[in-house]
């Protein structure tokens, strides 16, 4: 079995604007901060398949590449997952191409679904998960998050799509690209 999933690694622009954050928010947000070279957003969370499903699901992502534009976007703002009184995941948010990254994530699970992959069900949220929390302070979280909601973190271009290989270790995750496919342009 191989955990894998459909995903973009984000230009690592954003790199310092995360040490930033990591800066002023230690004295209250203790956790996993994610390396720069795995900021990613995740289309489709695939999870554990057979190595022989692999190739179907590279299929998929090449014909659905094909139908799919670059779209260009702008972090913008902070997050966290699945609410602030459980954070559990701070992330950075999109503002521009938020909507046509919301119908990428559509077409590549539409894709994935025909070839046999079912789909979580959880709709597609554009973000880069930049913390992964364990412990907060929910006044000073509150704030943090208030402070930040209209800082511009960057622009990116998303003109592909990767599947892939997750495999998790006891000092975090290692991303491996199985393949790519560009968006046509």
């Amino acid at each position: 079995m191989v955990r894998v999933f459909a995903g973009f690694f984000v230009t690592k622009r954003i790199q310092e604007a995360v040490e930033r954050l990591q800066a002023q928010s230690e004295s209250f947000i203790r956790g996993k901060w994610v390396e720069p070279q795995n900021f990613h957003m995740t289309f489709q969370f695939i999870g554990d398949v057979e190595q022989g499903r692999l190739v179907d699901i590279l299929k998929s992502l090449q014909e659905a590449s094909q139908r799919l534009k670059p779209v260009r976007v702008k972090y913008k703002g902070i997050g966290v997952f699945p609410s602030l009184d459980r954070a559990r995941v701070l992330w950075i948010g999109v503002s521009e191409g938020h909507r046509q990254l919301i119908e990428v994530a559509k077409t590549i699970v539409r894709f994935n679904r025909q070839a046999g992959i079912k789909d979580e069900g959880k709709p597609f949220h554009p973000h880069v998960t930049v913390c992964r929390i364990k412990e907060f302070e929910k006044k000073s979280l509150r704030e943090f998050l208030r402070q930040h909601e209209g800082t511009n973190f960057g622009e990116d271009l998303v003109d592909r799509v990767a599947l892939v290989k997750s495999s998790l270790t006891s000092v975090g995750p290692i991303y491996t690209v199985i393949e790519e496919f560009y968006f046509h342009e």
